[in-house]
């Protein structure tokens, strides 16, 4: 179930944040990252474990194991900043296009309404809140790992939970198999998704890398417990 569509009837601001968060990503991964060919600046700002909970930037190779077993080398590089930057740097890149892409297809579909219903200067602090304690709760998952983490998608879930709380009976409109398309209320097709990270999450071995299943978790619990706050005195 892919949502590529909702419900915007209510929508009466133009959302600036939303467009500049969008634009910003894919700045980053065209021209900074250069199409994630770029090696030593996707390295070098993504956020690693390790160098949080150490406060130590790791530079050179790395041995990545399993279960005791060395499946690949890790070179990283040196990171110009405080190694503690690199919670906000990591979440405008992105590991490849189709990554980049489905983030930015989850904002652009739900990211306004969030924006509509908090404001600009709210929703953004919102957005990166929730980025932060994302990437918090991917960390406490295995807090001694080299693998470094990236992308907006621990934000994005912040704003699924907090457009599941705030519109769960809003009209979603999803491709099921044989692309057909239907539509279905917001918290069926947020509460399928969140259901399938969570068992996801669950199937994954520890230290194996790949999706950060912990980060769109705690991302998007944290959307469900902070959009009502940031709510207050908005109509």
């Amino acid at each position: 179930m892919l949502p590529i569509g909702d419900d915007n009837s209510e929508i009466r601001i133009i959302p600036y944040v939303t467009y500049l968060l969008i634009a910003t990503n894919i700045f980053v991964f065209f021209f900074l990252q250069g199409f994630g060919s770029n090696e030593a600046f996707t390295y070098a700002f993504s956020l690693v474990p390790r160098e949080i909970t150490t406060g130590t930037d790791l530079q050179g190779n790395f041995p990545i194991r399993v279960d005791g077993r060395v499946l690949a080398n890790l070179h990283h590089y040196a990171t110009p900043l405080p190694v503690y930057f690199n919670f906000l740097s990591s979440m405008f890149m992105h590991g490849n296009f189709a990554h980049l892409f489905g983030n930015m297809l989850f904002l652009w579909i739900f990211g306004d309404n969030i924006e509509n219903h908090i404001g600009h200067l709210r929703y953004i602090i919102f957005y990166l809140i929730c980025g932060f304690f994302a990437s918090v709760a991917q960390i406490l998952t295995d807090m001694d790992s080299i693998i470094p983490m990236l992308g907006a998608s621990g934000a994005i879930s912040g704003v699924l939970g907090g457009y599941m709380l705030l519109f769960p009976t809003n009209r979603v409109y999803v491709i099921v198999m044989r692309f057909m398309i239907q539509t279905v209320p917001a918290y069926v097709a947020l509460g399928i998704w969140i259901a399938y990270q969570i068992i996801l999450s669950l199937l994954t071995p520890s230290g194996a890398g790949g999706v950060a299943y912990a980060a769109h978790i705690g991302g998007f619990f944290v959307g469900l417990l902070l959009i009502k706050p940031f709510s207050i005195g908005r109509k």
